[in-house]
This record gives C-alpha cells, sequence and structure tokens, in this order.
C-alpha cells in the first residue's frame, strides 16, 4: 500500500512539507534566549544559525549606547574629581588660616606678659646703676632677663646708634659738629622689641650735625711804616735826640 507521498522527492530547500493527512504535525520548539535560564551565562549562536532581528539590531545598537553610557560616567567622574579637589584646597587653607590665628593670639598674649614686666626690668636697671644689684637679687634678674629674652624680647637703644624716630623718641635736642647725622647721644629709657613688633619705643637724647663756623682771621704783628723810631744811634751806641 502506498502513500499520497510515497515517491515524492523532497527538497530540502523548501522546507518543511505538508502533513500527512491524519498525522499530527512535527512542532519544533526553538529556545532563543540570550540567557541561559540554569546557568545564566549569555548564550552564543551556533554555526548557521540566524540571530532574530531584534537581537541583530541590539547587537548594532549596543557599541553606541555604551559609547554614551562611557562618556556620562566620564563627564561625571570629572565632576567629582574637580568637586574633591576644589574640597582639598578649601580644606588646605582653612588650616593655614587657623594656623596663622592661632600664632597670632599666642604672641599677643606673651606680648601683652611681656609689656607688663617692663616697669620691673626698668627697677632692675635703675638698681643696676645705683649699684645695688648684687647677691641673690643680682642672681634672680638675670634670671628673668634671660627668659624674657629666649621668649622673644630684646631691648635696643644705646649711644652713638642712628636715630629712627619709628622706635625712638627723642625728649632732648642738640647739635654738634662731632656727628654727621641725627645721632642717639643719651638712652633715658630703653625700648624693647617682641618679634618684629616694638613694644615700647626708646626715650633718648638727639644730637644733630652743626657745621663749622668760620676760622678767625690771623693778627699781624708787623709794625706800620709810620710807627718807625725816629731816633739814631750815635757812635757810643747812645741814642741821638
Amino acid at each position: 500500500m502506498t502513500t499520497p507521498n510515497e515517491g515524492r522527492e523532497e527538497d530540502p530547500g523548501y522546507g518543511p512539507q505538508s502533513p500527512v493527512p491524519g498525522e499530527e504535525p512535527h512542532v519544533v520548539v526553538r529556545d532563543r534566549r540570550r540567557i541561559d535560564p540554569e546557568t545564566g551565562q549569555v548564550r552564543h549562536p551556533s554555526a548557521g544559525e540566524q540571530p532574530a532581528d531584534g537581537e541583530q539590531g541590539g547587537r548594532h545598537a549596543a557599541p553606541e549606547q555604551e559609547d554614551d553610557a562611557s562618556k556620562a560616567l566620564q563627564a561625571q567622574l570629572d565632576e567629582r574629581t574637580g568637586d574633591l579637589q576644589r574640597l582639598t584646597a578649601e580644606y588646605a587653607n582653612y588650616r593655614k588660616r587657623v594656623e596663622r590665628d592661632r600664632e597670632s593670639v599666642v604672641a599677643s598674649a606673651k606680648a601683652g606678659l611681656v609689656v607688663e614686666l617692663l616697669s620691673v626690668l626698668d627697677d632692675v636697671e635703675r638698681a643696676e646703676a645705683h649699684g645695688d644689684l648684687t647677691g641673690a637679687f643680682k642672681s634672680v634678674a638675670d634670671k628673668l632677663g634671660a627668659v624674657l629674652q629666649r621668649a622673644g624680647l630684646e631691648p635696643f637703644g644705646k649711644d652713638g646708634e642712628e636715630f629712627d624716630p619709628s622706635v625712638h623718641e627723642a625728649v632732648q635736642h642738640d647739635t654738634s659738629p662731632d656727628v654727621s647725622g641725627p645721632t642717639v647721644t643719651m638712652v633715658l629709657r630703653r625700648g624693647y622689641r617682641f618679634g618684629d613688633r616694638v613694644v615700647r619705643a626708646a626715650l633718648v637724647g638727639v644730637t644733630d650735625h652743626e657745621p663749622a663756623g668760620p676760622e678767625p682771621e690771623a693778627e699781624s704783628t708787623a709794625a706800620p711804616d709810620d710807627a718807625v723810631a725816629s731816633e739814631s744811634v750815635g757812635p757810643h751806641g747812645q741814642s741821638a735826640h
């Protein structure tokens, strides 16, 4: 017994043939999912299998989308990097400003204490000038002066130095040809400098240069012509009248 399709040549190029009457069609299910549901890995199409139109278009569109995403990420990275650099610079400036303020407060506190002790140093100098600075008193005074100098106190004002109105206060004035310009010739009270700050000016006497006056003319010792003696000497050495 022959079937209707018996002896019919099938052309594989024409796809599947129509089903035989009375037989159920053969159904082939192809799993075209890109992600394997069991392993979670990306499937690659086998040789000869053509990807779907959507998949093929997706592969062409993926590089462009990845490039746009990369540019967006790079822009965000540059923005965050700029923000971090600005914050770092602001913090560095803040630390420097705080350090300067702290040093200024410490220096002001030290200067205030030193100013209060200047009157004590004046008493010590006066005692030394009168010869009363001896024994244990002299030892204590020397230690006090050494401690203040290590803290930054520096005395100034001595005879012979050039007068400087920014650190000297002139209370006496004189002139002399022995100096070439305004010169300190007397120190009434010593001045003090604390670091770069003058905490007290020195009270001094100043001498300015005075040009020398004209020299007096020498007096003539020669006798005038009309003062010639009228006496004549005789042969015996006597004057003749």
